[in-house]
């Protein structure tokens, strides 16, 4: 049986997330398809973390859509942007799960393109924080900034846990909005 794009891409996401340096004949060998076949669709292992790192700035922006983040943003309902920030992460936990060799990959940081979007997704994300900060959901005596990269701090947090075993997965979306909504004091402690 012929394996397509799609399913090279699938078996390749699950490779790197395990592996985030395989080369091209691993990748190959992790898709169960030849080198040439994997060439044939893409030319070079850039080629291919950039398809990946598309795909995985899909997700994000599908999570955002999914939760009605503009819309949340615009709404300064402390009720509605609570919600919608719980289910955003839950979202982000998914996608760090799937995607996570894109937190940390090179060519997401580098590739015009990956770099462009990604920058278009963090700053709605940095306002809906602001618009958390204005309505009191979030402290905001902290930049709308850092409390973005806080959020993406604990999703590597999320990738590793993950993929090291040491936290089960069912308990994932808890730990981490308990974490960035609660930090790791005990809630009594002053």
């Amino acid at each position: 049986m012929s394996r397509g794009r799609e399913q090279i891409i699938g078996a390749a996401i699950h490779h790197l997330n395990q592996h985030p340096t395989a080369s091209m004949a691993q990748l190959a060998e992790a898709a169960g398809v030849s080198r040439a076949t994997l060439h044939r669709h893409f030319t070079s292992r850039e080629d291919l973390v950039i398809a990946l790192g598309r795909r995985a700035l899909e997700r994000w922006a599908e999570v955002q859509e999914a939760v009605g983040l503009t819309e949340a943003t615009a709404s300064a309902d402390p009720a509605r942007i609570a919600a919608t920030l719980r289910e955003m992460l839950t979202g982000l936990v998914d996608t760090a799960d799937e995607h996570g060799f894109a937190l940390t990959d090179h060519a997401m940081a580098v590739h015009p393109e990956l770099l462009r979007r990604s920058d278009e997704l963090e700053e709605r994300e940095v306002a809906f924080f602001e618009a958390a900060q204005r309505a009191g959901v979030l402290r905001a005596d902290q930049p709308a900034r850092w409390v973005s990269n806080t959020v993406y701090g604990l999703l590597i947090a999320v990738r590793e846990s993950l993929r090291s075993g040491d936290v089960a997965r069912r308990d994932v979306p808890r730990l981490l909005a308990d974490t960035f909504l609660h930090g790791t004091t005990p809630q009594d402690t002053p």
